[in-house]
């Protein structure tokens, strides 16, 4: 399939399956900073799709805008073809799209198992709110031996995983991961990286921000690029990873 370059994202390549996220032309702003330009994305069933570009290029606030911590001030994000953009933050978790944010937000004083109930304060049935917690320690054993620990004492890759894991314990459709990997040593990358593609392969559907680009592009399935507030690059994940030329103009990563 052909990589797209240019500012218009109506022209991407053919995916597969149905469209569960998507961002069209939304422009967002911070006072009277304009951080997001006609932005315009889509994120498939069953996809892991990266988001790429330099600081300060609007990554997370495309995030903050599809989770409703930003408001679009023109524009529409929509989740399986329902717009969600006026909603508020909680009501939109309530549908399904969590939101784990650069710097995990674990909160202190509470222990582990406390944080991680926090991600299932919509649940209502405590049979699930159980086996979700269960299936939480299945995929991260370390949290299940911390459990009584206070959340905030975890090593960095360790809150990153009862970020996540928090974030899991609600059920998400869609799951919106800001820089994962931020501030982690290279092993710890590595595990985090790969339990993102289990929790793809069980059936989650990402958007990712990631600082690391080349294992972003390893990882997902398709990728945009952004520059400036603006979507300047999309394609296959595999096709922009293999292109150097690419990789060195728009994504700083040349040798």
């Amino acid at each position: 399939m052909e990589t797209y370059i240019g500012p218009d994202p109506a022209l991407s390549v053919a995916r597969p399956g149905n469209v569960r996220l998507s961002i069209r032309d939304v422009e967002a702003f911070y006072g009277k900073i304009q951080a997001l330009r006609g932005v315009s994305l889509d994120v498939h069933e069953g996809e892991i799709v990266t988001l790429l570009g330099s600081n300060g290029a609007g990554k997370s606030t495309t995030l903050k805008t599809v989770s409703g911590l930003v408001r679009a001030q023109r524009g529409d994000v929509q989740l399986e073809g329902a717009s969600i953009s006026k909603l508020a933050a909680h009501e939109i978790a309530r549908r399904g799209v969590v939101h784990v944010p650069e710097g995990r937000h674990i909160l202190r004083g509470l222990t582990v198992k406390e944080n991680l109930e926090l991600g299932a304060f919509t649940v209502k049935d405590s049979a699930v709110r159980r086996q979700r917690l269960n299936e939480v320690y299945e995929l991260f054993p370390i949290l299940h031996e911390r459990r009584h620990q206070d959340g905030s004492l975890l090593s960095g890759g360790q809150q990153q995983m009862l970020a996540m894991g928090r974030a899991l314990m609600h059920g998400p459709s869609v799951m919106l991961l800001d820089e994962p990997s931020m501030g982690l040593a290279p092993k710890l990358v590595t595990d985090i990286m790969r339990i993102i593609k289990r929790l793809n392969e069980a059936g989650t559907t990402i958007l990712l921000v990631e600082q690391n680009a080349r294992l972003a592009l390893r990882l997902a399935h398709y990728a945009y690029v952004i520059e400036n507030g603006t979507i300047r690059m999309q394609g296959e994940a595999a096709r922009l990873r293999e292109d150097e030329s690419i990789v060195k103009a728009y994504l700083g990563m040349g040798d």
